[in-house]
């Protein structure tokens, strides 16, 4: 972020008032009771979620439109760049207690759930139960009633050892770019910059084409058990956070191109960084927990 170069960058920038968290509350309500009629039957829902999100997006919009104009007339100094940092510093910290809480439930999926229901105890009620993971063998998918179609697992060769690759690649592309911008090299800064971009959206393409294959031909879905169950949840909300943060990398790098962010501050990009390669870190949790073990 820009600081002003003549002195006159407040001590501790406070905004004037805003109807932007009214306004973005007030699509964020749509988008909830949309979303929470349209499950239950009712076709309104589906228009009123639409009209939630457009209206959401473009609130955010005109606020992250705002405090990019704040920042680039040198508004924010030290103390605002100090507190950003704390901010993403604490969401990351969310979300790692967020992707924690999920592999917490494939770790007791897998060491208690799946053991205590071919334990002793069971043995009459489900005697033809194989307490052994993952759950695809006959027997053994947490469904004895047989409601679980047979499925196939799905091993870290090829598709997500190549998406392991593409997301370790963007990391070294996204460090090439900050140190380039430190060094005041814009040009190089925004081409490394458009080659993480690329490497994210061919990594969401990579695992788009690895779902469909699942589905079709292993049979894998989110209905296959506690084995599919946990998988989807674990790979498709990191590839949601691939997809959030590619955008992030997206519209710092179309920043850049319009001059904004120094080499003496620049925590936008600091900040889309940190966001990024700690979704390169829970990818590599992912790759040996879902698909090695």
């Amino acid at each position: 972020m820009s600081a002003a170069s003549n002195g006159s960058t407040p001590y501790y920038f406070v905004p004037g008032p805003s109807s932007h968290p009214v306004m973005a509350s007030l699509g964020l309500l749509f988008v909830i009771v949309g979303a929470s009629q349209w499950i239950n039957g009712h076709q309104w829902g589906a228009y009123a979620l639409a009209v939630g999100m457009v209206w959401w997006l473009f609130t955010l919009y005109l606020w992250f439109k705002d405090s990019i104009a704040e920042s680039e007339a040198g508004m924010y100094g030290y103390k605002i760049d100090l507190s950003y940092r704390w901010s993403m510093s604490w969401f990351i910290f969310s979300e790692v207690m967020f992707f924690g809480a999920f592999f917490t439930a494939l770790w007791w999926a897998r060491m208690h759930s799946v053991p205590a229901l071919g334990s002793i105890e069971n043995a009459l009620i489900w005697p033809d139960f194989q307490a052994v993971w993952p759950t695809s063998a006959v027997g053994a998918t947490a469904s004895p009633a047989g409601i679980v179609e047979p499925f196939q697992t799905v091993g870290p060769f090829w598709l997500p050892t190549i998406n392991t690759g593409l997301l370790l690649t963007s990391g070294v592309t996204l460090t090439i770019a900050h140190h380039a911008l430190i060094l005041g090299n814009r040009s190089k800064t925004i081409a490394f910059m458009w080659m993480t971009v690329l490497l994210g959206v061919v990594f969401l393409c990579v695992q788009g084409y690895e779902y469909y294959h699942l589905y079709t031909d292993l049979n894998l879905k989110m209905t296959s058990g506690v084995y599919g169950s946990t998988f989807y949840m674990l790979t498709g909300f990191h590839g949601f956070h691939v997809f959030i943060g590619m955008l992030m990398l997206l519209f710092i790098t179309l920043r850049l191109q319009k001059g904004h962010f120094t080499k003496d501050s620049h925590f936008g990009f600091e900040g889309a960084a940190w966001y990024w390669h700690f979704v390169d870190v829970v990818w590599l949790g992912l790759y040996i927990l879902v698909y090695w073990l």
